[in-house]
């Protein structure tokens, strides 16, 4: 179940109304424009709104309807969407959707290169002014919890990677395991290490990384008074654990029906191959393990479930910390 905070049951396909949108604005204390120390220069203000839940409870298509009702243009808060070629395992927008309404933020970097929040806020506060200067709102749609804590709390300035750094901590993860660089974490920034999948590797040297080189873990790093914008404009879709794991199976099963191998194949073969951040997604580290004969097909697709299973209850967990965020149900 849903916190209980206000809800709002959708009575149709279009979700909410605009006299749910209006009531919420126009009881709201007037905003700021406000910017927020580590945002790198992405200013939120009362043209902003935001739709987030886990995956495949349905965002991308309420938030067609929804940006149509808003007069707004969408941003995605997605780490997997910027990556182009990677379209089927990411559920992106397809192309008549991006027709529909302007889609920002996605197919920005190719599947070999690594992408970080600190990049994400930079590209993301470009498209909010580009959208300002064409006179429409801007609508945040998206799950990644990372992205939307970086907009919510601001980000500290964090030091550039340090290659030899996260070296050592990948050799010590291959020495012993994963779960043993995941446990090292928690005893260091246990807040991190919760939100944080044990095999999440790459984010998990991250913020081993920040810790050994600023002392201060990355939990700390994150301005603890959350931009008010989200207590009057931010919106979540949910449905029962029942109907929504339904749909992940069925959502993965027909992501593999679609071409996902496929694209997967395509996309190792580019210069670079599938870097480890876009490795994270779900379905593309089991889709190369299944063309290297490790997994059969149906245990690739298995895995795929379960690891899309795991990502939307931790985004739900996230998501609750959002405590006058309106929740709609699907």
């Amino acid at each position: 179940m849903a916190p209980d905070h206000t809800h709002i049951q959708s009575t149709s396909a279009d979700g909410p109304g605009p006299s749910t949108l209006a009531c919420r604005s126009q009881n709201a204390a007037p905003l700021t424009p406000t910017h927020r120390p580590g945002t790198n220069g992405l200013v939120l203000d009362h043209d902003c709104w935001f739709l987030s839940g886990p995956t495949a409870v349905g965002k991308s298509a309420l938030a067609i309807d929804l940006a149509g009702r808003l007069g707004a243009e969408i941003v995605s808060v997605d780490s997997m969407a910027v990556y182009r070629g990677l379209d089927i395992g990411t559920a992106k927008p397809t192309l008549q959707e991006q027709a529909r309404v302007p889609h920002h933020v996605i197919d920005v970097v190719d599947p070999s290169e690594s992408y970080s929040v600190a990049r994400w806020l930079v590209d993301a506060g470009r498209a909010v002014d580009a959208i300002r200067l064409r006179g429409n709102k801007i609508l945040f749609v998206g799950g990644t919890p990372l992205y939307l804590r970086s907009v919510r709390d601001g980000l500290a300035l964090l030091p550039e990677g340090d290659p030899e750094l996260r070296r050592e901590f990948l050799a010590e993860a291959a020495r012993s395991s994963p779960l043993a660089l995941h446990a090292k974490l928690a005893t260091i920034d246990p807040r991190t290490a919760a939100r944080l999948h044990p095999n999440d590797t790459r984010r998990i040297v991250r913020a081993l990384e920040v810790a050994q080189t600023t002392g201060r873990t990355l939990s700390e790093s994150f301005a603890p008074k959350p931009h008010p914008v989200f207590a009057t404009q931010m919106m979540i879709l949910d449905m029962s654990r029942r109907l929504l794991v339904a749909r992940i199976e069925q959502r993965v099963t027909e992501m593999f029906s679609r071409g996902l191998v496929e694209e997967v194949q395509s996309a190792a073969a580019l210069p670079g191959s599938i870097g480890l951040t876009a490795r994270q997604g779900a379905g593309y580290a089991e889709s190369l393990d299944l063309l290297a004969g490790r997994i059969t097909l149906p245990e690739a697709i298995r895995r795929t479930q379960q690891r899309t299973r795991q990502l939307a209850k931790r985004q739900l967990t996230w998501l609750r910390s959002f405590q006058d965020a309106v929740w709609i149900t699907a």
